[in-house]
């Protein structure tokens, strides 16, 4: 496997930049996921990455090696794309052997090679079947046996999951985190769906308008997103947002409510915040705590069941919206009034202006 390096790596069309310049290291046998919006930079990036797309500036190294202006055949890397790109006219097993036919590969090595991948992927009964008599999911692990045959430096692939049905991403979710465990291959990987990046990724590379946002574990960019963006991305739905006001041990909320400060916080935020003391306070859905004696007020918007527990929505008195997660069994009628805390724990903190998350004395958040 290989170690990936991108070095101020950039792509600009015109004036306008697709990725903006890029620090990046991909660490020999990793699974990164690049995940944003549309049109972030993130297929543009991984494009680069195979040489299917020529950098504008930087340079790209694969395992100490730049590869920056090889074509994409010179650098030992499987790409996957989204809709498959299996030959029509060839059967599942020509699809499969047809990387190595191309590098002249002896026969007796590639029978052994597609069916070695075969057994993996659990194909073998789909190999004299053409890609036309199959589902999308028995042509997603045909490319990605194709993909496989040639044991690459490198995997990149681009929303392979995207034209599934919900049921067979979830299999074939399963089936791809199991294919990299077992091959311990680096994997660069591209979605817009953060349920598969929260799923499969070792880090999760978060980009918007051509930016790196952050860069963190599924753990870390969940619980102390970098930024505003990343707060309302990650998460379904994402961070709550209350804009407060900081004031010598509390913040005030709307409606007039007074938050304690947790432990850590007090510093941080009079050295970070402007005299205003404007704040935007951040928590996820299951920080909200509905008690009699809760320190915010509220009234119920909405409750709506998700199997295993409900997702209950309440409107503060300026008229924002707050998600909470309770229990499946909890009953709260529409219009009730009722109050809530937050667990001290899950709070975090944003300056209003710069958007970036302030980091609590001794790098709690």
């Amino acid at each position: 496997m290989a170690t990936i390096d991108l070095k101020q790596v950039e792509k600009k069309f015109g004036e306008s930049h697709a990725v903006k310049p890029l620090n990046l290291t991909i660490k020999d046998g990793e699974f990164v996921v690049l995940l944003g919006p549309s049109g972030c930079g993130k297929t543009t990036t991984l494009r680069m990455i195979s040489g299917l797309e020529a950098v504008s500036n930087g340079n790209i190294l694969l395992d100490g090696r730049d590869v920056t202006w090889l074509h994409p055949s010179q650098r030992d890397i499987a790409f996957v794309f989204q809709f498959f790109a299996l030959y029509s006219h060839m059967s599942a097993r020509e699809n499969i052997a047809f990387p190595l036919q191309a590098q002249g590969e002896k026969r007796d090595q590639i029978t052994a090679r597609v069916r070695e991948v075969s057994q993996m992927l659990k194909i073998e009964h789909l190999l004299e079947a053409r890609p036309s008599s199959l589902s999308g999911g028995d042509q997603q692990r045909v490319a990605l046996a194709r993909a496989l045959v040639r044991r690459p430096a490198a995997f990149l692939m681009d929303e392979p999951l995207g034209a599934l049905d919900a049921e067979f991403r979830e299999s074939m979710r399963a089936e791809i985190k199991q294919l990299h465990l077992r091959q311990h291959a680096t994997t660069v990987y591209v979605t817009h769906d953060q349920i598969e990046a929260m799923a499969m990724g070792d880090r999760i590379v978060i980009m918007s308008n051509a930016v790196v946002q952050q860069v963190g574990t599924p753990q870390d960019v969940y619980h102390n997103p970098s930024n505003l963006f990343v707060a309302r991305f990650i998460g379904s739905p994402g961070m709550n947002l209350i804009e407060g006001v900081y004031r010598a041990g509390f913040v005030q909320l709307p409606g007039g409510a007074q938050m304690n400060i947790p432990y850590g916080w007090n510093t941080a935020l009079e050295r970070s915040l402007s005299g205003d003391g404007k704040v935007v306070v951040g928590f996820r859905p299951e920080a909200v705590r509905v008690k009699d004696d809760g320190e915010i007020a509220a009234s119920v918007y909405a409750d709506d069941l998700h199997g295993g527990y409900s997702m209950l929505h309440l409107e503060l008195a300026n008229g924002t919206i707050v998600h909470g997660r309770v229990g499946r069994d909890a009953n709260y009628p529409i219009g009730l009034a009722m109050r809530f805390d937050i667990a001290p724990d899950m709070i975090r903190f944003f300056h209003p202006k710069t958007e970036a998350a302030i980091q609590a004395d001794g790098g709690a958040s």
